[in-house]
């Protein structure tokens, strides 16, 4: 810290001469040579290694069971028990490092889709580089909407205003300069204003990296939360169930090796433990999905909100918006076209170098204006507060301030106005003249700018307390024509079950044109910025719920529109702008779009790559699938673990264990393998109609209900295995074996729709094909040469047809109760 202080504080020539460069940058050579040296300037956490990842994996509670287990299986002379155990674990572990290890991989992949660059002079020109080759010693420059690259000392600064409440946590924006208050850390944005700086910093040497090291900000979404109480259920049911099994066993039956193996495998048996791989596995593969249709996912398990999603707020300019902005108007008070209006936005336009913005672009490709006799002498930057950017220019030893904004602030400002050439008292008639004009253009769905200018005194610098006793000049309109596919996504969207808010910083004439084109249908009243101050958060809430249109916002009043969302719905915020990032950051589920403001793509958990808005809406489709297959396997879990439970049971009453432990392990493994496929699943129409969430009271009912029919059937084979076929023991658990997984893997076929499977619902190839081979597999063993080391028998095919018969009747029983049950009972 004592070297940044004396980087800060050392005279510019001396900082040069430290850091070897100069104010024209550094050389491309010279670059690349530092970039070896110091690395990229990144402060991701390390990547976690492959031997890493084997040992979260292995100290998994019930795995170290496991090997517990085996190691005491194999001092005490069970040595095929103990290897049996060890295999299962292995084959186990591979699986799920192998697809974990594909699913991070293509995270990455699509994270590294969305860069984010950093304007940098080098060698005297400037130029965009990727902020991840940035080094000490290059010269930036920053205007609103960048982030901050790296940590930097600033050289010189007008109106720079930067927003570093994510790092020292002060809420409003803190003004920079080139004196005493210079320095600039990474992760703080700018909001207004404009800057050259010097990096004295990058990576894991920054600020930055200090605050946030060892430190990973997780937000839960709603999926997890109810995932998370779901499985606390599950822990708690086979926690009570393995004790009282193992308490029983060892003292009434067996040894307390066996018992402690059987209890153990029970666990294996019981836990969903697939649930988090088939969760990534889920993800990844939707993420994979939405990237082939233009949305790129940032955080993996924003996904899940994005299928939740029931509240979409858009800020109209640039999303619903095509962001092709075009010159139309340029007028005096009258609407009368004024070639004087246009030179001086053409002025402004031109010298103003703060806040990158379209509509200065538009101005500038209209028409090409010489204005070789006019010098630029001082410019105060546009920010958010005041709405309006002034440059001030010099024209025949005059000076002359031009400002340049949003009608509403450049009015007040005034106190003249320029009618018909000539400059007179602006008074109540002429306001409300001046509005009307205002509001005709508005109301033909064109974005109106104001114009005022005054002559000047000579001075050295000019600030926004200059911008007094105007004279109002005109008005310059453009037009930003709505987006082809924005009514169709409007339609699908609201079909989908989603409301669309408009939250944007424009009037409310060129709102409601646009709302007007696209057929959006306005809800309640309009409310107005100005209005929400007043508003208590309680008042605020009860409007946001009647009300879909908000103009003239600042980015503080969309933020407490998206929190008074949250508090009833799974709210997105669609935005491109540096005024929409703390909205974007502050949602559940955030989106921007490629062509976005750093600090906005930075905020977004997803982000769009192509101008058309419809793969929002694909996205949104993805999301409910990646949902609705997690909830197939839970479900199926639910329905078919009961068979454990039938274990459990069975080994209170029977002369021998219903199934070894080998063989529990065994059956859980194949039973896994069946699933791994199921994130491929097809997810019918009707499902990803509305927004999905993970209802836990649902499937507490869907358990109760299904659960037990496992394990009646599972009782009804000990019945007929025992009494009327009168079989062996290591028939009876082979018999039991193969009935057990083909009950638990053909159920999906049935639990994975409401409708009739295969008829109405058609499951996805790779799964049928998958469980099916999982089938034939499962028959196959105890005619194998590994069915020794399990204990298995072979079985005559009389006893293979009665198993037959049994599992076809539960599937038939499954399939009625389902259409009773849906019948009643809502998901």
């Amino acid at each position: 810290m004592d070297e940044v202080k004396e980087l800060l504080s050392i005279p510019l020539e001396e900082l040069y001469k430290k850091l070897e460069t100069s104010e024209n940058g550094l050389s491309e050579e010279e670059a690349k040579r530092r970039l070896e040296i110091y690395g990229f300037n990144e402060v991701k956490k390390k990547r976690i290694t492959f031997f890493q990842m084997l040992l979260l994996h292995i100290f998994n509670p019930i795995i170290l069971l496991l090997l517990f287990a085996s190691i005491l299986s194999f001092f005490l002379g069970e040595k095929i028990d103990s290897m049996i155990i060890l295999i299962i674990i292995g084959i186990s572990l591979t699986l799920d490092l192998i697809q974990e290890h594909k699913a991070s991989k293509a995270a990455e992949m699509l994270k590294e889709r969305v860069s984010v660059t950093a304007t940098v002079i080098r060698e005297g020109k400037r130029r965009e580089v990727k902020v991840s080759e940035l080094v000490p010693g290059d010269i930036i420059v920053l205007s609103a909407g960048d982030i901050v690259p790296a940590d930097c000392r600033v050289i010189f600064a007008k109106d720079f205003f930067v927003d570093e409440s994510s790092l020292t946590g002060e809420s409003y924006p803190v003004e920079k300069d080139a004196n005493k208050n210079n320095l600039l850390m990474m992760g703080s944005s700018v909001m207004s204003g404009s800057a050259i700086a010097i990096i004295i910093a990058t990576g894991t040497q920054t600020e930055y990296w200090k605050i946030v090291k060892g430190v990973e900000r997780v937000t839960e979404t709603e999926f997890e939360r109810s995932l998370r109480r779901f499985g606390y259920m599950i822990l708690q049911v086979s926690f009570v169930l393995i004790i009282f099994v193992f308490a029983i066993n060892a003292l009434f039956k067996r040894s307390i090796l066996e018992s402690l193996l059987f209890s153990v495998a029970l666990a294996v048996g019981l836990t969903p433990s697939l649930l988090p791989l088939i969760l990534t596995l889920n993800l990844s593969s939707g993420a994979i999905r939405m990237s082939k249709k233009g949305t790129i996912v940032k955080k993996l398990s924003s996904i899940q909100n994005f299928g939740s999603m029931d509240v979409l707020c858009i800020d109209k300019t640039g999303t619903l918006t095509k962001n092709k902005i075009t010159l139309v108007k340029y007028v005096d008070i009258k609407g009368k076209e004024s070639e004087e209006v246009l030179l001086y936005s053409y002025l402004n336009a031109t010298f103003q170098t703060g806040m990158k913005n379209p509509l200065d672009e538009a101005i500038l490709e209209y028409k090409k204006l010489d204005i070789s006799n006019f010098k630029k002498v001082d410019e105060i930057p546009f920010d958010y507060v005041r709405k309006r950017t002034s440059i001030v220019t010099q024209n025949n030893g005059k000076r002359i301030l031009i400002t340049k904004g949003a009608f509403e602030s450049i009015l007040p400002i005034c106190t003249k106005i320029k009618v018909n050439e000539k400059i007179v008292e602006l008074n109540k008639n002429l306001e409300k003249e001046v509005y009307q004009t205002f509001k005709n253009i508005s109301s033909e769905g064109f974005r109106v700018l104001g114009i005022a200018f005054k002559e000047v005194d000579e001075k050295e610098i000019y600030t926004k307390e200059d911008e007094n006793e105007m004279i109002f000049f005109g008005f310059i309109a453009f037009y930003d024509p709505p987006k082809e596919s924005a009514k169709e996504v409007i339609k699908l969207v609201e079909e989908a079950g989603i409301e669309i808010k408009i939250l944007t910083g424009d009037d409310e004439f060129v709102t409601r044109k646009i709302c007007e084109i696209l057929g959006f249908k306005i809800k309640g009243k309009i409310i107005h910025g100005e209005e929400i101050p007043k508003m208590t958060d309680e008042a605020l809430e009860r409007i946001v719920e009647k009300c879909n249109v908000f103009v003239r916002l600042t980015p503080a009043q969309k933020n407490r529109i998206v929190n008074a969302l949250r508090k009833r719905h799974v709210v997105g915020f669609l935005g491109d702008g540096v005024n929409d990032a703390p909205s974007i950051k502050q949602a559940d589920i955030g989106i921007s779009v490629e062509n976005a403001v750093d600090v906005a793509k930075e905020a977004a958990d997803i982000i769009l790559t192509t101008n058309d808005l419809k793969v929002l809406y694909d996205g949104v489709i993805e999301g409910r699938k990646t949902i609705e297959n997690t909830s197939k396997y839970i479900k199926m879990n639910v329905s078919s673990n009961f068979n454990m439970l039938s274990v459990a049971i069975g080994s209170l009453f029977l002369p021998f264990l219903p199934m070894l432990p080998t063989q529990i392990l065994l059956n859980n493994l194949l039973y896994d393998i069946s699933q791994l496929s199921l994130p491929l699943d097809n997810v019918e129409k009707n499902v990803v109609k509305k927004p999905r969430k993970l209802n836990v009271n649902f499937l507490k009912k869907f358990m109760v209900i299904f659960g037990p029919i496992s394990s009646v059937f599972d009782i009804l084979v000990f019945i007929i295995l025992l009494t009327i076929v009168k079989v062996s023991e290591h028939v009876f658990q082979t018999a039991w074996f193969i009935e057990s997984l083909a009950t638990q893997t053909l159920v999906i076929f049935l639990i994975r729709t409401t409708v009739v499977p295969f008829f109405k619902s058609k499951p996805n190839k790779i799964l049928t094909i998958n469980i099916l081979l999982v089938i034939l597999a499962t028959i196959l063993i105890p005619y194998s040469p590994f069915a020794i080391f399990f204990k298995f028998e072979s079985l005559s095919l009389n006893l293979l047809l009665i198993i037959f018969a049994i599992v076809i009747t539960y599937l038939i029983v499954v399939e009625v109760v389902k259409v009773i049950f849906y019948s009643k009972v809502k998901e």
